[in-house]
């Protein structure tokens, strides 16, 4: 997979989990546990896209 391919999915996947943490933390429900989760996941892809996007 090239870095433009790489990074394209990676913007993906963090939508997805930014998508994720909305319906979670609207949802009276969902344990802290998991949205503190989902927000970790989420800011490693960005760590990651942001890392691949300097080079």
């Amino acid at each position: 997979m090239d870095l433009s391919a790489r990074l394209k999915e990676l913007r993906r996947k963090h939508e997805a989990l930014s998508n994720q943490v909305e319906a979670a933390q609207r949802s009276p429900g969902t344990p802290d546990t998991e949205i503190m989760s989902l927000k970790k996941q989420k800011l490693m892809l960005k760590d990651e896209i942001e890392r691949l996007a300097l080079h």
